[in-house]
């Protein structure tokens, strides 16, 4: 599985990434998200922009590193 680390990334850029790197996902595949604080707001992007398309399971939840794995589900293709 691919790792994202964006914890070294400006903050502007980590959304764009992080949706890029979902959309080149077949069904079923999946990454894992690192970050340094909780991924809350991309959450709630996910749910609004990519409805029904994945599924979040938090791996880890901080203090200082929070690690998601997002999977991309069938309704995504």
């Amino acid at each position: 599985m691919t790792q994202l680390d964006v914890r070294t990334i400006p903050p502007r850029d980590r959304h764009p990434m992080i949706f890029n790197l979902f959309d080149s996902l077949q069904p079923g595949e999946a990454f894992e998200l690192v970050n340094d604080h909780a991924p809350t707001p991309l959450y709630y992007q996910f749910l609004h922009e990519r409805t029904d398309q994945f599924t979040w399971e938090y791996l880890e939840k901080g203090p200082d590193t929070w690690r998601v794995r997002i999977t991309r589900t069938a309704n995504g293709a």
